[in-house]
């Protein structure tokens, strides 16, 4: 079903009502390709006053307006959005068939990411950004995620924090392939080896924090991975100046991605109250920034698909 959106059967986003239309068909599209039947048929599921599209579209389209709250954004669609959804479930029961449906977003992520062929680009740049659990000084009353949670430092704000830290591979134009969630205290270098468990022949692109000769020869001999990172100021060898620019060059890209995460999907901000929630809101805000992606690419043939605004706002 996915192939139709290489057509140019939409070519052209009026306004919200439109934009979440959009989403809901390619969501409901891959949701019926991908999930489990034990998912699709379980308990009572046709009883449901949404389906699992819409509750997946709606949690989508929310992240997107940045609205953290699900009963204020609840409340909107309610008071606006009466034509695409006649009728709305319970706030409870919407955040709870959110967060079961976790793995499905997951599934869908990687279904999208597979269609797009991202598989074959061989070149991505490597980033983490820091995901705060609390403000650092209520760090030690902190009880929801211990045992999850460490303290860490973030280089790029000079900053100690509590909390997690998001690490993540993009392409050359801005998409999200993988990403992980690990503890503040795990070194970027570690996580390294986590986020590319499935990659092979990869070019990636790192800052100073994947300095390291031990971790870049292990990755080219185990995983033919090469991985080429800024060197410090005052070490002995330098890479090559044009070398460098092009570094430089491609890592403003995901300055960018980290920044839409940071400042629209409000990734650094922590609302959930379980592992689980937070592991289901982090999925869903990644899956809605690919989803805009995606639409920028094929629907809207757009060079950049990190125009992510523009679909909402114009």
């Amino acid at each position: 079903m996915l192939e139709l959106y290489k057509t140019d059967s939409i070519t052209t986003i009026e306004d919200l009502k439109d934009f979440i239309t959009v989403i809901f068909v390619i969501v409901d599209d891959i949701y019926q390709e991908v999930t489990p039947a034990y998912i699709k048929n379980r308990k009572n599921s046709k009883n449901s006053i949404m389906n699992d599209s819409e509750i997946i579209t709606l949690s989508l389209s929310g992240e997107l307006m940045s609205i953290d709250s699900e009963k204020v954004w609840l409340g909107y669609c309610k008071r606006n959005l009466k034509e695409l959804f006649p009728s709305f479930c319970s706030r409870t029961r919407f955040n709870r068939t959110r967060r079961a449906l976790y793995r499905t977003i997951e599934l869908i992520r990687h279904s999208l990411t597979k269609f797009i062929s991202l598989q074959y680009d061989c070149f991505r740049i490597v980033d983490s950004m820091p995901v705060y659990a609390c403000k650092f000084g209520r760090a030690r009353f902190h009880k929801t995620f211990t045992g999850y949670a460490a303290y860490g430092k973030c280089a790029s704000k000079k900053e100690t924090f509590y909390g997690f830290k998001l690490h993540s591979l993009i392409t050359f134009d801005g998409y999200i392939t993988d990403f992980i969630l690990t503890s503040a205290s795990i070194d970027d270098r570690e996580a390294l080896w986590e986020l590319t468990d499935n990659a092979k022949y990869l070019t990636i692109l790192g800052d100073k924090g994947y300095i390291g000769n031990s971790i870049h020869t292990e990755l080219y001999s185990e995983r033919s991975i090469n991985l080429v990172s800024l060197k410090r100021n005052n070490s002995k060898i330098q890479l090559p100046k044009k070398l460098r620019q092009q570094i430089f060059k491609k890592r403003r890209l995901i300055e960018t991605v980290n920044s839409q995460l940071s400042e629209q999907l409000n990734v650094p901000k922590v609302l959930a109250k379980s592992r689980l929630g937070l592991l289901a809101r982090l999925e869903t805000k990644i899956l809605a920034h690919n989803i805009c992606c995606f639409i920028n690419k094929f629907l809207r043939k757009s060079m950049d698909i990190l125009k992510i605004k523009q679909l909402l706002f114009g």
